[in-house]
C-alpha cells in the first residue's frame, strides 16, 4: 500500500514539477515582456501570462496588439482553445461588414450568456436578430430622439440631477459621480423604454438592490465568458456551486424585477383601451408580442444598453475635463453661445466641440472595450491571419484608440481638436469623424448601435446642464483611475468628486 502511495506521489510530482517551473519562470520574467505575444506551452497554452494579467486583461491585450506589426494576435488558452484579437481596421471591416455573414455571435457566445441575456438582441443571430433589430429600430427615429431629449432627459436633469449637485455644492459634500450618473441613466432608460420611473436618482440616494445584483450578474457572466477552461463553469452550473450558484440567485432577482415591469405594463394596457404612452414596451406588447420570457429578455437588454454605456462614457469624460481646464473652457464657451430660443434637440446637435470631446474621451476609455464574434467557416483576414471555423475573434476598441499609426505620437493625450477642423469662413469648428471601422465604439456595419444618436444627445445635454452651473473637482488627486470592465467599463472604486458652483443660473 505504501509503495502504491509513493508511486502515485512520484507521478503527481512528475506532472506538477514542470508546471510549477513554467509558472515561476513566467512570473519572474521582465514585466516589459507583457507587451509581446505571450509564450504558448503544449496543453497549457498561455495560461501563466493570462493568470498574471487577469486583473488588467483589457490593458494587457491592448499592449500586445499595439506591439504587433499587423495589430492582430492569437491567444492560446488551455486544451487548444484559441481566441483571435485584432485592432486592425481592415480586419474589423471584414468582420463587421464585408463578411458579416461569417461572423455571428455564435453558439458558444449565446450559450454562455443565455442565462442572463436570454434571446435578446445582444444575444441573437440570424432571423431572430433581424426581427429584433427591425422592431427596435422604430424606437430610435427622429421623433423618438426628440421626445427622449426634450421630455425625459431634460426633466431628469432639471428636477433631479441639478438639485442633487447643487445640494452637494452647498454642503461641500463628496459624491460618487459614477453612481450618480448610473442612477441618472437608469431612470432615463426605464422612462423612455418602459414608461416606468424607478426614481433611483432622488436626494436620499436609496440603496438599490437591483443595481447591485445587476452588476454581480454582469461580473459572473463575464467570468464565464473569459474562463480559460470553459467546461469548469459548466460543471459548477450543473452542481449549482460557487459563482454559478451565485449567478442563479442574482439573475433570478434581475429577471424578477424585469418581469414585474412587463406585468405591470400588460395590466396597464389591459385597463386602458387608449394608452397615450409612446414607450417601447407599450408598443412592443400592443403589437402582439406577449411571451413574458421573451419580453423580459428585451427589458434586460435595454437596461444593459441604456444604464451602463452612457454613464461610463460620462464618468471618464468628467474626469478628463477636470484635468484639462483648456478643454473645459472651450466647452463653456460653446455652451454660452447657444441660442436660448433654439429647441433642445437643435441645441445639442450644434455642440460641435463638445461632441468632439466626447468622441475623444471614448477613444481613450470606450464604454465597451471589446466585442466578440465567432467564425462560421474557415476564413483569412485581410492582414493574412488564418481563422478556423468556430474560432472566437474579438475586435478591441480600447486598443484601437491607442494605435500610433492612426492617432499619431500624441495618442495618449486628450485632445478634442484631433476631431475638428477650423472653418475660416464661418469662424467655427467643423467636426471631422473617423470611419466606424477605425473607431468602432458604437460597432459598425449591420449591427451598428441603434442608440448612437440618442446616446450623444443625452450626453451633450448632461454636459451642458452640469458644466454651465458647476465645476466637477476630483475629491482625491490621482494619476489615472483604474479602468475595469465586465462587458461595460467602469472606474474602479467609483469617481468621488466635490461640486463647486460656477455661477447662479435659474
Amino acid at each position: 500500500m505504501a509503495d502504491l502511495i509513493f508511486t502515485a506521489l512520484l507521478l503527481l510530482l512528475s506532472i506538477l514539477s514542470p508546471i510549477v517551473f513554467l509558472f515561476i519562470f513566467s512570473i519572474t520574467r521582465n514585466p516589459s515582456s507583457t507587451k509581446k505575444t505571450p509564450i504558448s506551452y503544449p496543453v497549457l497554452g498561455s495560461i501563466f501570462e493570462i493568470l498574471k494579467n487577469k486583473h488588467r486583461r483589457v490593458q494587457w491585450v491592448s499592449e500586445i496588439l499595439t506591439s504587433t506589426p499587423n495589430l492582430t494576435f492569437t491567444l492560446h488558452r488551455p486544451f487548444g482553445y484559441r481566441q483571435v484579437f485584432t485592432a486592425n481596421a481592415a480586419n474589423v471591416q471584414h468582420i463587421l461588414k464585408s463578411h458579416f455573414h461569417n461572423y455571428p455571435k455564435g453558439h458558444v457566445f449565446r450559450a454562455t450568456l443565455r442565462d442572463f441575456l436570454g434571446d435578446s438582441i445582444f444575444n441573437a443571430d440570424g432571423d431572430n436578430w433581424k426581427f429584433l433589430r427591425q422592431i427596435s429600430s422604430h424606437q430610435f427615429n427622429t421623433k423618438s430622439l426628440r421626445r427622449f431629449v426634450e421630455n425625459v432627459v431634460d426633466s431628469e436633469l432639471s428636477d433631479r440631477l441639478v438639485p442633487i449637485l447643487r445640494s452637494a455644492a452647498g454642503e461641500s459634500a463628496v459624491l460618487d459621480l459614477q453612481d450618480i450618473l448610473q442612477r441618472f441613466a437608469f431612470d432615463n432608460i426605464c422612462k423612455i423604454a418602459f414608461g416606468y420611473d424607478p426614481a433611483y436618482l432622488v436626494p436620499s440616494l436609496p440603496e438599490t438592490e437591483f443595481a447591485s445584483v445587476f452588476d454581480d450578474s454582469l461580473r459572473f457572466v463575464s467570468e464565464r465568458f473569459n474562463s480559460n477552461i470553459p467546461f469548469i463553469w459548466k460543471i459548477k452550473r450543473a452542481l449549482s456551486i460557487g459563482s454559478e450558484k451565485q449567478l442563479q440567485i442574482t439573475v433570478g432577482k434581475v429577471r424578477e424585477f424585469a418581469l414585474q415591469i412587463v406585468r405591470e405594463k400588460k395590466q396597464e394596457l389591459k385597463e386602458k383601451s387608449s394608452l397615450e404612452s409612446e414607450d417601447f414596451l407599450s408598443k412592443f406588447l400592443s403589437s402582439g408580442h406577449s411571451d413574458e420570457g421573451f419580453v423580459t429578455d428585451v427589458v434586460i437588454s435595454f437596461i444593459l444598453a441604456g444604464r451602463d454605456t452612457t454613464s461610463a462614457a460620462l464618468t471618464w469624460f468628467f474626469w478628463l475635463i477636470s484635468n484639462h481646464p483648456e478643454v473645459e473652457n472651450e466647452i463653456l464657451k460653446e455652451i454660452t453661445e447657444i441660442n436660448p430660443e433654439e429647441q433642445i434637440y437643435d441645441e445639442v446637435k450644434n455642440m460641435v466641440y463638445t461632441h468632439a470631446a466626447l468622441c475623444e474621451s471614448m477613444r481613450l476609455y470606450p464604454p465597451v472595450p471589446l466585442s466578440t464574434k465567432s467564425a462560421l467557416n474557415d476564413d483569412v483576414l485581410p492582414d493574412g491571419t488564418a481563422v478556423k471555423k468556430g474560432t472566437r475573434i474579438s475586435y478591441h476598441p480600447y486598443a484601437m484608440g491607442r494605435v500610433e499609426k492612426v492617432w499619431g505620437e500624441d495618442w495618449p493625450e486628450f485632445r478634442p481638436q484631433r476631431w475638428l477642423e477650423w472653418e475660416e469662413k464661418s469662424e467655427k469648428w467643423r467636426f471631422v469623424g473617423r470611419d466606424p471601422f477605425t473607431y468602432p465604439v458604437f460597432q459598425a456595419g449591420p449591427r451598428i448601435c441603434l442608440g448612437k444618436e440618442m446616446a450623444f444627445l443625452q450626453m451633450k445635454r448632461v454636459v451642458a446642464g452640469v458644466l454651465r452651473r458647476f465645476r466637477v473637482v476630483p475629491a482625491v488627486e490621482t494619476l489615472e483611475p483604474v479602468y475595469v470592465s465586465d462587458f461595460t467599463s467602469k472606474m474602479k472604486g467609483g469617481f468621488f468628486v466635490k461640486i463647486q458652483d460656477r455661477v447662479v443660473h435659474p
